[in-house]
């Protein structure tokens, strides 16, 4: 529930009140579901339809309940995300195999190469389905109206 604060006619005198509405209430989009189906790459709304159209082109409306989804604005946040992840699971896992088995820097590299770029390949539509889904829930860039 939000509460604004509201001035009344007295500028000294302000109060909590309470600006949820009944029927906000009732149209609440819960995150966690949303963000599940993100994850699945699902229609945020129904859960069964395909969000993206492609490996990142996020469709215009869900074939199966009609919400539109040509106003998301995801930009670079899923690939921002993906980087953070990949980055933050890849540094200490290099450190700890160098310095435990120290390979071949060749070897190394080429192992880590390989699995940077899939977990890249595989975490990218997913997070793009999050913040699509994030959006959605919040009723962030149209997706209120």
């Amino acid at each position: 529930m939000g509460y604004v604060m509201r001035q009344l006619r007295d500028p000294e005198e302000t109060r909590m009140t309470d600006s949820t509405s009944i029927a906000d209430v009732a149209d609440e989009r819960p995150i966690k579901p949303a963000l599940l189906r993100g994850w699945r790459r699902r229609c945020p709304n129904c859960g069964s339809g395909p969000l993206l159209q492609g490996y990142l082109k996020v469709r215009d409306t869900c074939p199966n309940c009609e919400q539109e989804l040509h106003h998301h604005r995801a930009d670079d946040g899923p690939a921002y995300l993906t980087i953070l992840i990949v980055g933050h699971l890849m540094v200490p896992l290099i450190m700890f195999v160098f310095e435990t088995f120290r390979p071949e820097p060749l070897v190394l590299a080429t192992i880590f190469t390989v699995v940077c770029v899939a977990m890249s390949l595989y975490l990218l539509p997913r997070l793009k389905g999050i913040v699509v889904s994030y959006q959605w829930a919040k009723r962030m860039h149209g997706f209120g109206d």
